[in-house]
Formats: structure tokens, sequence, C-alpha cells
């Protein structure tokens, strides 16, 4: 049986940047439950008393406030080194019998300087494959014989190391991605592993996203 609250409830949580603002307590409850009034009427069939919506409100922000602020931020403030690399492109190939080899191939000459970047993600159809710009003409000769989706130069990486409990809390990376969309940050790419996570932005915006995060750790309980 849908009660108020529920409904409220899943209104809040179907806008991530209102479900965020309330939390933060920057949300007038009053005018929002008189926005929110007509939806909330025809999901429940009803007439309802914006009072009983304010209150829904009330106590959903509460439990909000407990949630982000004091478990997501013990995460946060833990955060350990952040690592900036500049002058990257993004590759995407058409996954294919010999691309495995050819990245086998790839490997081989980077392991010839470590002070290379290179990371990569397989999908269902495709694989990208970030380096430094300086061996973007060596990736080129090794998939030529491969199917290029895109070529993105003038890219950035943020690498963050998180603490190990971040596995165990739900909407850390939720918080994060929110932080760097409410700057405009565009997101190219994220490539993370269990405790470690990066962000592939261009250049223009690498300034913006690593004061971002960088100032995660200073998130207020």
């Amino acid at each position: 049986m849908k009660t108020i609250s529920s409904v409220v409830e899943q209104y809040i949580k179907s806008k991530p940047f209102l479900l965020n603002s309330i939390a933060q307590g920057i949300i007038n409850l009053t005018s929002l439950a008189r926005i929110m009034m007509p939806e909330i009427e025809k999901d429940l069939g009803k007439d309802v008393k914006q009072g009983a919506v304010v209150m829904a409100l009330k106590r959903l922000s509460e439990e909000l406030d407990f949630k982000i602020n004091y478990k997501i931020s013990k995460v946060l403030k833990n955060i350990g080194e952040i690592t900036v690399r500049s002058s990257l492109v993004d590759f995407a190939f058409v996954i294919s019998p010999t691309l495995l080899e050819n990245q086998a191939r790839l490997l081989a000459e980077i392991n010839k300087d470590q002070d290379l970047f290179y990371t990569s993600s397989r999908g269902v159809n495709e694989t990208n494959i970030i380096v430094s710009s300086s061996i973007s003409t060596v990736v080129d000769e090794i998939f030529k014989s491969e199917k290029l989706t895109h070529k993105v130069g003038n890219l950035s990486s943020i690498t963050v190391k998180l603490p190990n409990v971040n596995i165990t809390i739900p909407g850390v990376f939720y918080y994060i991605f929110q932080c760097l969309a409410w700057e405009g940050v565009i997101v190219h790419e994220v490539i993370s592993t269990t405790n470690e996570f990066t962000v592939i932005v261009h250049d223009n915006q690498i300034d913006i996203a690593f004061k971002v995060i960088k100032d995660l750790k200073n998130i207020e309980d």
C-alpha cells in the first residue's frame, strides 16, 4: 500500500540533484511540498494535506543527512594519495579476436618506460585504451588493423586512493561524481579498481576537477 512517505521518498530519489540539496538543507521544504502536491496526489489517487508532505520531507532529510554527512564523510576524509597526469590520449576499439594480442604487444612496449601512463577497460563491444600522448603513434601502429571508434587527445587523469571501507558504504561514488557535475565537470572516462578510481577529463577542466576532489577531504560531518 502506498503511503505519503513512500511516494515522497520515491519522488525525491528520482531527482539526484534535488536529493543532495535537501540533504544539505538548502531547499525550502514548504515550497517544495507545494510544487510536489499535484504529482503526489495523482500517484496516491486522493487529496493530501501539504503539511503531511512537509513532514515526510523533513523525516527524509534527516535520514539523508545522516547517510551523507556521517557515513560518506568518513570515507571521503580518509581519501589517500591523489595523482594527476596530463597529456593523455583515449582510444576506443571494437573488440576483435586479435585485440588482446595487440594489447600484449603494446604492454611490451610500455614496460620499457615505467613513467608512461596506461590504463584499459573492456566492455561488451569495445575496449578503451588510455595512454600518454608520447606513445600515441605506437598505439596507432600496433592497432592499425583494429576498428577504431574514436580517438580523443588533450586529456588528463586524476587517480584517487580510497580507504578499504569504501566498498561497504553506499553512495560514495555517487557523491563524488555529483560534486563534479555541480561544477560542470564533464567526466570523459572512469576506470576503477576495488580501492582506487581514475577519472579522465579534458585538459581545460583538470584544475577544477582536482579542486573538487581535493576539497572532499574537508567535507563537514
